[in-house]
């Protein structure tokens, strides 16, 4: 026998009034739980949220009340999406007035709608119904785990809806907590998110170094630590070319499982400072994803501009100076963007050298490394020396006794 909207309101109105313990009633509403969801058939949605209506009624104790709604809310995750979604928002906006008194029925059930919403790909509703739990604001005590793994999925789904900004936001909410949690696996979710707002906010280069620091840990499975590497592999290829990127290609160059990925070729001629030619990316751009593939404000893709970068700092590695006709042929594009770009690098300490706009021509600089190096060793050896000068004269027993030895040996 089918179980009616009536039926129902008559069995609650008559627990309303027929009084008894809390025990008693709870039981009794219980039992109406479990025939409507077991008899209630097409109208399963409206005796649910007739039920719901009534249990959530000021004039019904709070204990009560918080009791069946749990009951509620773990019978939601049994039901079909369809009807689970409707009669979850329905009792979201039922217990709103009186949330503060419902926060841990509310957060489970928007932990739900949120699941339902993900399954149907349905990012944005599912990172703004778990907004909606007040973790920080509320009077419930939620554990840091709990904090730090919900921060997470909305940083999670906000990248999947290509919301890199709502990512970065929380993410930022959850690094405040990720020091005080102690479960790894969410550590490592934690730094796998971290790595993709970077990349999709285009920090290539900050990118790349999470990406490569996951590939060595031991607790991710073997395929997902290579996925890690290519990642950080295509990052360090799209980064703004200078010494940061000219490091962390040097990593990637000399670490062998790099050599078992499908863009190890242009890793190679990066980091041997070799000319790219708009024929070897084909098979590079297969592997990026959408928001790689984004165009700049001058028109051209991340890709196109970090290989335009490389090539110019390889150019300035084979030629003294070039006129820009000559460098816009050599890197594949007009002479006017190949001396804008050039300008800026050199603005931006990236690259050594200066312009002659009046010939036309790029000068390259060579910053010599050696003096550099031989002047930090000189200033590293007056430092420990003034440290020794320093402990002889507070201990010059012990300083005496030390060369003693050395002479012994």
């Amino acid at each position: 026998m089918v179980l009616s909207v009536n039926t129902v309101r008559q069995q609650l109105a008559g627990i309303a009034n027929s009084g008894g313990s809390h025990k008693d009633q709870a039981e009794k509403y219980r039992a109406i739980l479990e025939s409507v969801l077991a008899d209630s058939g097409n109208e399963i949605i409206e005796t649910l949220q007739v039920f719901i209506e009534a249990i959530v009624n000021e004039n019904v104790s709070l204990v009560i009340s918080r009791q069946i709604l749990t009951d509620v809310s773990t019978q939601l995750t049994q039901l079909p999406d369809g009807i689970s979604k409707a009669v979850s928002h329905y009792t979201l906006d039922k217990v709103q007035p009186r949330v503060i008194s419902f926060e841990e029925q509310v957060a489970s059930i928007r932990q739900h709608l949120a699941d339902i919403y993900e399954r149907y790909q349905s990012w944005r509703e599912a990172a703004n119904v778990l907004v909606g739990i007040p973790l920080e604001t509320g009077q419930k005590q939620y554990s840091v785990d709990y904090k730090l793994e919900t921060y997470l999925k909305i940083a999670r789904l906000y990248l999947e809806d290509d919301d890199p900004v709502q990512a970065e936001a929380f993410i930022n909410r959850a690094s405040l907590l990720q020091a005080e949690s102690k479960n790894e696996q969410l550590q490592i979710y934690y730094k796998v998110c971290y790595a993709r707002v970077l990349d999709y906010r285009r920090k290539f280069i900050e990118a790349a170094q999470r990406y490569n620091e996951l590939s060595y840990r031991g607790i991710i499975h073997e395929d997902e630590r290579m996925t890690a590497l290519r990642n950080a592999l295509i990052c360090t290829i799209l980064a703004s070319a200078g010494q940061q990127r000219s490091r962390m290609l040097a990593t990637l160059f000399k670490d062998e499982r790099c050599q078992q990925l499908p863009a190890y070729s242009i890793l190679e001629k990066m980091y041997l400072e070799r000319i790219i030619r708009r024929s070897d990316l084909q098979e590079f751009e297969a592997l990026l994803q959408p928001h790689q593939k984004a165009t700049t404000l001058d028109g051209s893709t991340i890709l196109d501009r970090a290989v335009v970068e490389h090539n110019l700092l390889s150019a300035s590695k084979l030629y003294n100076n070039i006129t820009f006709e000559e460098l816009g042929a050599l890197l594949e594009i007009p002479p006017l963007t190949a001396e804008k770009i050039a300008s800026q690098m050199i603005t931006e300490g990236r690259m050594n050298g200066y312009i002659d706009q009046i010939d036309s021509i790029v000068h390259f600089e060579t910053r010599e490394v050696l003096p550099q190096w031989d002047k930090q060793i000189q200033s590293l050896c007056y430092q420990v020396n003034s440290i020794i000068e320093m402990i002889s004269n507070i201990e010059p027993e012990w300083i005496a006794k030390i060369a003693d030895e050395q002479m012994v040996h």
